[in-house]
């Protein structure tokens, strides 16, 4: 079983995606394949009896697979959810009850503001006493040292009445640490992390990036604060080590950490990061609702200066906390924590009354990335990245990068991508292998592609077994002479069995995208580069590879796959 870290992705519900790839093998030794084709799967091979096409799981007639020297057998495209676990539902001002009510508070607010940063400030200093002169991070903060952190506590509950939350309901009692030495927690405001550290003053999990942040950054250090750089494998690993030593030691403190990983309207719970429950310590869920009627008080995609304005201009802000039964790990469950963490979000969701997302931290930045790029409707470029790290292993930095090459195909205001853009992007001349590559895409058959139909068949091929082997294969057709490197002549002297009529600029056009690095050349690196980024584009070089009498290393990849 895959070691697991502090991001790998819980599906919130079973995926309703089959893999469609068969891999059949064989003992006869008798029968050696005499090239790349057919090394195939038999089952590969005569799926398509029906003039060569297939059929997908939603019932369409489909084009020739182009990439079925790949071994692929097609992909499917899991329909999309309607839930919007990020969108806050008051982004403006609205109403002239709010716009009332805003002005009776502004003297109001002014004085919040000064209790917030008076609060602020006698916090940070008390907290400045506390550290000075302590160097032992690796243990436990002295009892003196944490009295004196007390007065840094008082000052985060008159934060929290400077927001408007005067008085805070709560359901249930905190269970004492020996027992439940982990604690985890929706994840909808910048206000839940104020509100336990004054209540339970625990050890938290952050981001490395709050290290930075002015006053905020020296008071969450006091909180002896694992951090963790969510886009480091190393980093995430040794969170994890961290958490297990803190968590099995009653000297430190009680470890909280929002399995979400990152902030939502509280409407939905999206999938849950596995750090809390690698350990298999007993977990203590605490939910955290924000009742309102004219002001939604999330912090989704809306901007930070603009929330605590309309906090600062609140009567007064409704919050509940509830503390549910401790969730005990079953024998099984402390060698799985995919298991457990299904079992707490499951708990915890119920508790909430909301549904369960396969949405991560990655729809965020796909979300952001849209917005930044001005699309009319950046919501609608949001996959459940939890379900393709889960099917694919693409990470989210990957699928922005996806989702920037998409955007560059001007897509519609509805999201979607015509055949013509599609081909002018990846620099592919109409053909009927071109269509074939985008019939490959478009598995609705509606004539244009989505962000999530593209990201899906692209991380389809690109996480084949057989992909990198191609693109070797490939990369040793275009380099005749053998000195790691392309030549725009080589490049075009194998395109042409691919394309017949191929003139210098198109050819020059498809030799810029495998230059990467813009020196005049194609370098093997800039080759592997570029079909990373456009995994697609392997099909083009499908003609000569099956042409050629490759039999040893079509040998070479049925036994990579065994």
């Amino acid at each position: 079983m895959a070691e697991l870290d502090i991001t790998s992705p819980l599906l919130s519900s079973p995926s309703s995606y089959q893999p469609q790839t068969v891999l059949t093998v064989h003992d006869d030794q008798d029968s050696e394949p005499s090239n790349l084709q057919s090394s195939l799967p038999t089952t590969i091979l005569h799926q398509n009896h029906n003039h060569g096409r297939t059929h997908n799981e939603n019932g369409h007639h489909s084009s020739p697979n182009p990439y079925e020297f790949l071994r692929s057998g097609g992909f499917s495209v899991p329909a999309s959810t309607t839930a919007d676990p990020f969108r806050n539902e008051t982004p403006f001002i609205s109403g002239i009850y709010e716009v009332i009510k805003i002005v009776l508070c502004l003297p109001i607010a002014l004085a919040r503001l000064v209790l917030f940063g008076a609060s602020l400030v006698v916090g940070y200093m008390a907290t400045k006493v506390a550290l000075a002169g302590w160097r032992d991070k690796q243990n436990p903060m002295p009892k003196w040292r944490c009295r004196l952190m007390w007065v840094t506590r008082v000052c985060a509950r008159f934060i929290l009445f400077s927001f408007g939350y005067h008085w805070i309901r709560r359901k249930g009692k905190p269970a004492p640490r020996e027992i439940a030495p982990v604690v985890v927690s929706n994840h909808v405001s910048y206000i839940e992390p104020i509100f336990y550290f004054y209540e339970l003053f625990p050890t938290i999990v952050a981001s490395e990036s709050h290290d930075s942040i002015p006053f905020v950054g020296t008071i969450i250090r006091a909180m002896q604060v694992i951090y963790v750089n969510r886009f480091s494998p190393t980093s995430r690993k040794n969170a994890v080590n961290e958490i297990k030593r803190r968590a099995s030691c009653n000297v430190f403190p009680r470890v909280l950490l929002f399995p979400e990983g990152t902030t939502t309207n509280g409407k939905a719970l999206i999938s849950f990061q596995l750090g809390a429950f690698i350990a298999g310590h007993p977990i203590q869920p605490i939910i955290v609702r924000y009742p309102h009627v004219h002001f939604d008080q999330s912090w989704g995609f809306i901007s930070l200066p603009k929330l605590m304005f309309r906090m600062f201009t609140q009567f007064h802000n409704f919050m509940e906390v509830e503390y549910l039964p401790l969730i005990m790990p079953s024998d099984h469950q402390k060698q799985n924590a995919v298991r457990f963490a299904e079992r707490t979000g499951r708990a915890m969701a119920s508790a909430l009354n909301v549904v369960q997302t396969s949405h991560s931290y990655g729809d965020l930045m796909l979300l952001m990335k849209a917005a930044q790029l001005q699309q009319e409707k950046p919501w609608i470029y949001m996959v459940e990245m939890a379900r393709i790290e889960s099917l694919y292993h693409i990470s989210s930095l990957e699928a922005v990068d996806f989702l920037d090459k998409f955007l560059s195909m001007n897509p519609d205001p509805s999201g979607c991508v015509k055949p013509h853009d599609f081909l002018r992007v990846l620099q592919l001349k109409a053909c009927t292998l071109s269509e074939e590559i985008f019939g490959f895409l478009d598995v609705e058959k509606n004539g244009s592609i989505t962000f999530k139909q593209f990201l899906f068949g692209s991380a389809h091929v690109l996480k084949l077994p057989l992909f990198r082997q191609a693109c070797e294969l490939a990369f040793a057709e275009c380099d005749t002479d053998g000195d790691n490197f392309c030549t725009k002549k080589e490049l075009a002297d194998v395109l042409r069995h691919t394309f017949r009529e191929l003139d210098d600029d198109e050819v020059q056009g498809l030799f810029n995208l495998f230059d990467t690095d813009n020196d005049g050349r194609m370098s093997r690196d800039d080759f592997f580069y570029c079909l990373r980024k456009n995994p697609l584009v392997i099909a083009i070089f499908s003609p000569r590879l099956l042409r050629k009498n490759l039999s040893k290393a079509g040998d070479k990849m049925l036994e990579d796959i065994v």
